[in-house]
């Protein structure tokens, strides 16, 4: 099934290992998921925050359209939906196993918006070194392939 991309957080898949993986609701408010449609979302710098048995998305930046009336704010704290199961099962996670909970992608799924969150740990620098070597590795790999053809 194709869904339509509002914004991704690419920078979470070089900075952690990426376990889990979860689809969450946004509860939203009429100004940002018009802004949504317009494309004006970035998670780059949201982080998932487990507060009282809940989820909460924090420092994910939807600017507000030009023609909202209301008092927008952009960077507001948007309560994440999710199954009580996989609330317990996050918050046992980054209590206990010391992982924490990255957001990864923000699309529309049958006209909802809708975030998939995944359970992470951080890299170390040498890991991400070699993620690096690795990719120039395939990338050189390809290249002397397609001129051997």
């Amino acid at each position: 099934m194709q869904f339509k991309s509002i914004a991704e957080n690419r920078r979470a898949r070089h900075d952690y290992l990426l376990a889990d993986r979860f689809e969450a609701g946004l509860v939203l408010v009429g100004w940002e998921a018009r802004s949504m449609r317009a494309g004006q979302a970035q998670l780059s710098d949201g982080h998932i925050l487990m507060c009282d048995g809940e989820a909460y998305l924090i420092g994910a930046r939807i600017v507000p359209l030009p023609t909202t009336s209301t008092e927008a704010d952009p960077e507001r704290t948007r309560k994440l939906l999710l199954h009580r199961s996989e609330l317990a099962q996050l918050s046992t996670a980054v209590t206990r196993r010391g992982y924490t909970v990255v957001p990864l992608s923000l699309y529309w799924h049958k006209g909802r918006a809708k975030l998939q969150i995944a359970l992470a740990r951080g890299k170390k620098k040498h890991d991400k070194r070699a993620a690096i070597k690795e990719r120039e590795w395939q990338r050189e790999r390809h290249r002397i392939l397609k001129r051997q053809r």
